[in-house]
């Protein structure tokens, strides 16, 4: 029998507000250890939380944007538990009455879709930071991160597959700097997951799920879920039990170990944090949140799809970040009757190539959209061949100037007079005999062939479908 794989993450998004959510420090990334730990964060006597106003607008913002319940009144509590970059004892964070609840997201995978369900999503801060090297042996404590403002998204457990559960945890990233609470910055822990993992039989109640710990890469979310759903799957054919637990993974090993036995609600021991009021949220404020929110990508692509005939897969691409499809409907709106597949196409492709050459984002895109669209114009008319399109993009990239300038300057037009092209055709023919015969006698290589001569005949000018036809009806006749 098969066995099924359940998922479900829990996502910790860094707010991207200039001070911390109950103190008025620092949440720049990079300073001095310890030098953006202020004596609230640090919970010394005498001082009093005070909730960033920032960070539930931010809260409030992500919860219309999944079509969430935002709460008109929620509770902070504390969470308490020890460990040495906690410097409270105790977490403040939210539990009985979460800032938003329910919720859903779209996710592609291929061509299909998918909707994953969200649990909640509260408010939290951070703890600090443990570091175990150059310290002859001893750890050290950076508190810096310690009450940097945290949205914690919970997903319910509606994946089936690694490749799910990552394409999920891409459209949150996507999501979340969308619409601009987090700047999603992996490697400084901006954006990290929680996997939990467990297995059945189809149909059977869910399994005894761990819960892996930290993945700030999605190659490693991946990798990590593979991992522990063979894991598990071995251990119970064996005969095995899996203990619910917390783990790590090690991305050296491509394996996940062992952390700690996991924890339940009761071992936090949650009670409301006496120095906070309860947060209330009028209908007002929501309104206005709501009024100022951009559309969002499951929209576009809806529309891609729905008006301009864009297929699911180049929609998802085009709709990665916000700045990619607003480059590409600038480019869309920069000529008039452009095609949208064109358009699509090219900046999912050439564009999106030519941005990542250069280790960037299309918030600095080398080409302005106006001047791709030109460009494309000119795929479009015929008056240069997708081929040379690339090394005039790759000459805009450069500053060379614009594309009409360029095709110029290079001499690239494509030579589509139909008198000039049999001409090549003629000669390209009368020189390559076998290649005519190889084609008479039905190889189709053949007349792959006899174009590629006739490009390189013309220097790669020829219009390759006019030049295609050209040779067709002459190898007919």
């Amino acid at each position: 029998m098969n066995w099924e794989i359940v998922i479900g993450l829990e996502t910790h998004a860094q707010l991207t507000t200039a001070s911390k959510i109950f103190s008025g420090a620092s949440t720049a990334f990079g300073a001095a250890p310890n030098t953006q730990a202020s004596a609230v964060d640090l919970a010394l006597p005498g001082t009093l939380p005070v909730l960033n106003r920032g960070a539930v607008e931010r809260a409030i913002r992500f919860g219309l944007a999944v079509g969430g319940t935002i709460a008109s009144r929620s509770i902070f509590a504390r969470k308490n538990y020890f460990y040495p970059d906690l410097p409270k004892g105790y977490q403040i964070s939210q539990y009985e009455r979460p800032v938003v609840s329910g919720g859903a997201l779209a996710i592609v995978v291929g061509d299909s879709q998918k909707r994953v369900r969200l649990t909640r999503a509260h408010l939290e801060e951070d703890a600090g930071k443990s570091l175990h090297e150059d310290f002859r042996g001893m750890s050290g404590i950076d508190l810096n991160r310690a009450g940097t403002p945290l949205l914690e998204m919970v997903s319910e457990p509606d994946m089936r597959s690694a490749q799910e559960a990552v394409a999920y945890a891409k459209a949150l990233h996507t999501l979340v700097r969308w619409i601009g609470i987090c700047d999603g910055n992996m490697q400084e822990g901006s954006f990290r997951c929680d996997a939990n993992v467990s297995v059945r039989r189809p149909g059977a109640p869910l399994g005894t799920r761990c819960e892996i710990k930290n993945l700030n890469s999605f190659r490693f979310l991946e990798k990590a879920i593979e991992f522990e759903a063979r894991r598990q799957v071995e251990l119970l054919e064996d005969g095995g039990k899996v203990l619910q637990e917390t783990r790590l993974f090690d991305s050296d090993r491509g394996e996940t170990r062992p952390m700690r036995s996991k924890e339940e609600a009761e071992d936090y021991r949650y009670f409301p944090d006496p120095d906070l009021l309860a947060l209330e949220i009028a209908p007002s404020w929501i309104d206005e949140v709501r009024a100022a929110l951009a559309p969002l990508p499951e929209a576009l692509r809806r529309r891609y799809r729905e008006t301009l005939g864009i297929s699911e897969y180049e929609a998802a691409l085009l709709t990665e970040s916000r700045e990619k499809a607003q480059f590409f409907e600038r480019a869309l709106g920069a000529v008039p009757g452009l095609p949208a597949r064109l358009a699509a196409n090219w900046t999912n492709g050439e564009m999106s190539a030519l941005v990542n050459e250069r280790g960037g984002d299309f918030s600095s895109v080398p080409v302005a959209a106006e001047a791709f669209a030109r460009l494309l114009a000119r795929i479009e008319d015929g008056t240069i061949s997708a081929r040379s399109a690339k090394a005039v993009l790759a000459a805009m990239a450069a500053g060379e100037g614009e594309p009409d300038a360029i095709i110029a300057t290079r001499g690239l037009t494509q030579i589509s007079d139909a008198g000039a092209l049999e001409a090549a055709v003629d000669r390209v023919l009368a020189a390559n005999a076998k290649l005519v015969e190889d084609h008479r006698s039905g190889k189709e290589k053949a007349f792959h062939a006899l174009v590629g001569q006739v490009m390189k005949a013309t220097q790669g000018k020829a219009n390759p479908a006019q030049a295609g036809e050209i040779l067709r009806r002459k190898l007919a006749g």
